[in-house]
Formats: C-alpha cells, structure tokens, sequence
C-alpha cells in the first residue's frame, strides 16, 4: 500500500464539502491552512502547515512553494495560474519531479457558455430590449427587429485556446460560425484554424466576434490596445473573460465612445473590484459582469471531485488532469 500523503488545503469549503474532503481521502492526512480562501484568485501567505506536506490543494504562497521540497504535486483551484508562472518555480518543479495541476475542466463550460450569452445577448439587441424595460417602456418592434442579427456565417476570433477556448468551439459549432483560433504554440490537433500570436493583427479586421480568453502575463498585458482596437472593424464586439490587464481599457472606452467598434462584453477588469465611478462603467455599449463567467451553482462540488479524481491518479502515478508543470 502506497505510504499515507500529507494533504495542505486552504479552499474554504462549506462544512459539508470538507468533510467530504476529510472522508474521501482515505488514509492521507488533511491539515487545514491557517488562513483559509474564499476566492481561489487570492494566494495564501506563509503557512507553516505548508512545509509538512506532499500535496497543497488551493492557492499556495509560490515562493513558499519553491522552498518546499516536500511538495511534489499543487493542484490549483483556478484555471488561471499567473502567479505560478514562473521560471523559478518550473525549474523547482523540475528538479524535484513534482507536478502542479490546475482547475480548467471545472470551468471551461460556464466560461464558454457565458460567453455564448453575452454574444447571443448582443445578436438579439436584448440590451436595448432591457433598455426601454428599465425606462420608456416602448413597444419599438420596427427599430428591434432589424438590429437582430443571425450568429450563422460570422467570424469570431478566439485570443487564447485552451480549455474555455475548446469548449466555446463546440458551442459555436451548431450555429455555423467561422472560428479561428490563435495561441503560443499552435499543436496542429486544436480542430479549427489556429495560428500563433504574431499573426493576431492580419486576422483582427475580418473579425464579427473578438473573444479574449488570453491569461496575464508580462507578453499581455495590454494586449489589446489602441491599434488593435483601431484594426477591427466598426461592427465588431469584443469579449473579455481573460483578464483585465490584457486590455487597454482607456483605449477600449475611446474606442466605444468613438464608435470605433460596436460593444464590450467584459467579465474581467482592472482594478477588481471596478469602482463605482470608473468611466467603464458608463462607456456606451458596454456590458459588465463582476468576474462571474466562472461561477455556477456547483461550482465547489465540482472542484472537490476534479482533485479527488486527480488524487486517484496521482497516487496511482497515473496521468494527471490539467498539467500545466
């Protein structure tokens, strides 16, 4: 029998669910972080819980996380992993034969369908429905209905293909749409065209749908700026379920007030929270959502299965789900 693991977590479950966790992992040990997460987009401090264990299952503090040479496997409860990424910690990893895995299958389908609302959302000018319901209560069926759209035959260019970016294709798929893709390193198997990052600009002008999945990083930030907002075309919408940094949002708001493109549907923004009187909020075809895309009513209870099926794995020195190091 494999010798008993030591398992840090600092994810505050519901008391249901960490007993669940409790039950389910046999004869490993649990120890609970001293400072436990609500959020899994905040990293924990220093814990010196940490440094007895095998396994951290959470958000553990990275440079913590190198100087521990007893953890040989991180499972993060997020799909973005920009703290970790990092020269430093992958050559930790490295040495030691640890792995770090992350949370992308739990939310790859709510990301993709939320973006799948937000642009059905705008095809169906449901904004300017909701619009006169919260004011003039107007009939303007003559003005709707050509403002309506068909998704069918348009472009969507999807910024970052990974998990949430795969996902969104099979969505898109039945509705007949163009997709391409582009990510850092084009793999040759993703199902649709992809390219790579440098060949992002030629592509913007021909775009209907740009969608923005691209994580933070030092290559991103401000990703989209005013040039790339100024190469598509007036009819275009742009998404933002990556990250706030990745876009220029001064330049998205010039380029909203100016017409320059058609709408913003954004779930992520610089700073989180947005403040109140941030000009995001008032910029004229833009549509917010407070970092939810993820979100759904199980969303706990999928975390927790998604590491206990990688725990089997582990354990069994099987393949792990969503490697990332």
């Amino acid at each position: 029998m494999p010798k008993p693991l030591t398992i840090w977590c600092n994810q505050n479950f519901s008391p249901t669910l960490a007993a669940t966790l409790e039950r389910s992992i046999g004869s490993h040990q649990l120890v609970w972080a001293s400072d436990m997460k609500a959020s899994n987009l905040v990293a924990a401090g220093h814990d010196p819980a940490l440094a007895t264990a095998h396994i951290a299952f959470g958000q553990p503090n990275p440079e913590q996380v190198i100087e521990s040479p007893n953890i040989r496997w991180v499972h993060l409860t997020s799909a973005g992993y920009t703290r970790y990424d990092r020269d430093d910690l992958r050559t930790a990893f490295k040495a030691r034969d640890a792995a770090m895995t992350n949370s992308s299958e739990v939310f790859a389908e709510p990301c993709a369908q939320h973006v799948l609302a937000f642009m059905l959302a705008q095809a169906r000018a449901l904004p300017a429905s909701w619009a006169d319901q919260c004011g003039s209560r107007a009939w303007p069926t003559p003005k709707l209905r050509p403002m309506s759209r068909l998704l069918n035959g348009q472009r969507v260019l999807i910024l970052g293909y990974g998990s949430i970016g795969q996902k969104l294709v099979d969505y898109l798929r039945p509705l007949e749409m163009d997709i391409i893709a582009v990510r850092r390193t084009v793999k040759g198997n993703e199902g649709v065209p992809t390219v790579t990052v440098d060949q992002t600009d030629a592509l913007l002008a021909d775009a209907d749908h740009v969608v923005n999945i691209l994580p933070a990083s030092t290559q991103t930030t401000g990703f989209i700026d005013s040039v790339r907002l100024s190469n598509m075309k007036p009819s275009a919408v742009l998404y933002n379920i990556g990250r706030g940094d990745t876009v220029d949002q001064s330049a998205l708001i010039d380029a909203l007030q100016n017409e320059r493109i058609a709408a913003a549907y954004l779930d992520v923004t610089s700073p989180e929270p947005l403040p109140a009187d941030h000009p995001l909020w008032s910029a004229p075809n833009c549509y917010i959502t407070p970092h939810t895309a993820g979100g759904h009513h199980d969303e706990m209870e999928r975390l927790l299965a998604h590491f206990l099926g990688n725990l089997e794995r582990f354990v069994a020195s099987s393949a792990l789900r969503d490697r990332i190091i």
